[in-house]
């Protein structure tokens, strides 16, 4: 896998959100590191609250685009850390939920954290409550 030229924690995320933006999950899935790891402190019963390596978060992230289509991060703000390699952002990403063509609109918390210019930790602070309606589940994956 080659080298990402990105330079800060910051590009790489920003980077991160166009590809979710052109529906780039094999791309997206790129920026993570073999072993990185992606939790979801709020995680409502039955839903995954840890997702150990590229591949766990791979197959939880393979159909996104089928589930959200995701037209814009019209809010973020990223924050440094005393911690060169960690960063936390602050976004809200608007679009529709594919199935039934409703409006997706989230705000986000994610400390994020950078390891040789690929995610190694990423604690995502989202509400699950705002997908807990039937016809909108896009967790179900065999991580569970």
């Amino acid at each position: 896998m080659p080298t990402i030229p990105i330079t800060s924690p910051a590009d790489l995320y920003r980077h991160s959100l166009r590809l979710l933006l052109d529906k780039d999950i094999p791309a997206w899935l790129d920026l993570w590191a073999e072993d990185g790891v992606m939790e979801f402190p709020f995680a409502a019963p039955g839903r995954p609250r840890r997702l150990e390596g590229r591949a766990a978060v791979a197959a939880y992230m393979r159909d996104y685009p089928d589930h959200i289509d995701l037209h814009d991060f019209p809010e973020v703000r990223i924050h440094e850390t005393t911690d060169p390699g960690t960063i936390v952002v602050e976004m809200r990403g608007v679009g529709r939920w594919v199935k039934s063509g409703g409006p997706f609109d989230m705000t986000y918390i994610a400390v994020v954290s950078v390891r040789d210019g690929r995610f190694s930790s990423y604690r995502d602070y989202w509400n699950p409550l705002a997908v807990d309606e039937p016809g909108r589940d896009f967790t179900r994956s065999s991580t569970r």
